[in-house]
């Protein structure tokens, strides 16, 4: 009948398009890169409180994008010289705020300076006002993120504060995916919870400048900031941002699609 041969039709086009989307439009796999380095495992394990509270599947995934990344990234010594620590570390903040996206690439880099301590706006290691300790570059220094090695090195040794400048600065990636470093992660948030999290931002913010927060203060800068910041709380000490502010922690919950486990008190 005309009913059936039409319903034929329709299977058969649906199967053709089901193969050409198979065979034009692969998922992205992450290529294979070798075994991963029993050096870099005992750091990860020493140092990354991320990822030592991932499940053992999970730890695999997590030094297969670390070596990913790591292949495609040139990680360059300004001054100082790059070490395992050092790459471990950079390469483990630029899987932590994406883990759970599995084919996220970072678009917007191609080469992390490190330098040996803090510098000024001007990128100068000596002289004064040398207080920055991690950016992303623009202008002549587009797709490059500069890092201090002394804070990088810092913030993983400290177990209990609830910065990370590192992983501070890929969030600043992850917020400028959709053409803006705004504070407001629309490749990430759904259009509903955009309008709540602004809201949440500037009342936040507020607090923070009357000293009634414990967020770092740098956050009331502008929503940029803001958004590095508590993303940095956030995976840092999620036990204590979830308790001092929820709401907050929610939202975020939603953004990164992941409940990082608090650090370990042993």
């Amino acid at each position: 009948s005309i009913m059936e041969l039409a319903l034929s039709i329709v299977i058969v086009l649906a199967f053709l398009l089901l193969l050409v989307k198979i065979f034009l439009f692969p998922r992205k796999k992450i290529p294979q890169t070798g075994p991963f380095p029993q050096a870099y495992r005992s750091i990860l394990a020493a140092q990354v409180d991320f990822y030592n509270g991932l499940s053992q599947v999970k730890k695999t995934e997590f030094e297969n994008r670390m070596q990913f990344f790591l292949t495609g990234i040139k990680i360059t010594g300004v001054n100082t010289t790059v070490e395992d620590l050092d790459r471990v570390l950079i390469a483990a903040s630029a899987i932590i705020p994406i883990f759970a996206f599995a084919d996220w690439e970072y678009p917007n880099i191609n080469e992390v300076l490190l330098y040996p301590d803090y510098f000024n706006d001007s990128f100068a290691q000596k002289g004064t006002e040398r207080d920055t300790m991690g950016l992303v570059g623009s202008g002549a220094f587009q797709n490059v993120m500069i890092l201090s090695q002394k804070q990088l090195r810092e913030d993983f040794e400290n177990k209990t504060g609830k910065g990370n400048t590192a992983v501070h600065e890929f969030v600043h990636l992850v917020d400028k995916t959709d053409g803006a470093i705004d504070g407001i992660p629309e490749s990430l948030l759904s259009k509903q919870y955009v309008l709540p999290w602004l809201n949440l931002v500037h009342e936040t913010i507020k607090r923070i400048m009357e000293n009634r927060s414990d967020i770092n203060p740098y956050g009331a800068t502008n929503e940029a900031e803001f958004f590095a910041v508590v993303a940095e709380y956030f995976f840092e000490r999620p036990d204590l941002l979830r308790s001092q502010h929820p709401e907050l922690y929610d939202l975020l919950v939603n953004i990164f699609k992941q409940q990082p486990k608090p650090p370990s008190k042993g």
